[in-house]
């Protein structure tokens, strides 16, 4: 059985989605060339106990950070460490939270400096591929529609959809039933109902859908060693419109923020 939440909950979930929100926001504001990726983790997990939350990744399945730290062909689980972010790296940060005895859980995938235009498309069109299947996600849809909408929209660019990994309920729990898949049929799967609460987040890839997985157990790379891009927002089913629990907004003011303190800098 797929869990319907209660409003209660529901404004629980919210309440963590936000704080991951404000957490990669304030670890944006550090996301600079020559950074190592650890002291991002320590920022993170100093905000998060600040703000009365507990690190959701830390120890979960005994994964060692507060943050997943995914650069260029890294897809998902990057483990923290000593490693240097450089100029024209992307890098998918991905937080969980749990706080009040529910999780919030969200991504989003960073330009260190001057980037590719290529590669910034990837990470444009597949934050697009987000919202169009948060767009699906209404009662009475099915599973399929979400991942369809994603498959669709990449697709039409000549992007590739990871197969391996998926999106998934969310709780009390950080991985809670169903599976989304990226990837699917209009009109199959299991069916949307009001009060499910689903993390949704693409992982798409610049060249082949095919990963690999390195010998640290977690970090999972694109089989080609092109750049991949992820994005990951909580929402909830609801009738006509889904509700988004986890937010970008302040990731993207802070960004802007750093963007003006570069330009005073430069001027």
């Amino acid at each position: 059985m797929i869990p319907i939440k209660t409003e209660e909950e529901i404004q629980i979930i919210k309440e963590s989605s936000l704080l991951v929100g404000k957490t990669l926001a304030e670890v944006a504001k550090h996301i600079i060339p020559g950074v190592q990726t650890i002291v991002l983790d320590r920022i993170a997990e100093e905000f998060i106990r600040d703000n009365q939350g507990i690190p959701g990744f830390l120890g979960y399945n005994g994964f060692p950070g507060t943050l997943c730290i995914s650069v260029n062909d890294e897809v998902v689980h990057g483990i923290p460490g000593k490693r240097e972010l450089k100029d024209s790296d992307i890098v998918s940060v991905d937080c969980g939270v749990k706080k009040n005895g529910y999780f919030g859980d969200s991504a989003y995938t960073f330009a260190v400096g001057e980037v590719d235009e290529k590669v910034l498309m990837l990470m444009k069109r597949t934050q697009e591929s987000l919202y169009l299947a948060i767009e699906t996600a209404v009662a009475g849809k099915r599973i399929g529609d979400i991942g369809h909408a994603v498959q669709s929209h990449v697709e039409s660019f000549g992007y590739s959809v990871v197969r391996d990994l998926v999106g998934h309920g969310l709780g009390s729990n950080l991985h809670e039933k169903p599976e989304v898949p990226n990837f699917g049929r209009r009109g199959r799967g299991k069916e949307l109902k009001a009060g499910m609460v689903l993390a949704i987040e693409p992982m798409i890839n610049l060249g082949v859908k095919k990963v690999t997985q390195d010998k640290d157990g977690w970090t999972i790379r694109t089989a080609d060693r092109l750049p991949s891009a992820h994005f990951e927002h909580d929402i909830v089913v609801r009738k006509g419109k889904a509700e988004i629990l986890s937010t970008f907004k302040y990731i993207e003011e802070a960004l802007n923020n750093t963007d003006i303190k570069k330009t005073i800098m430069e001027s």
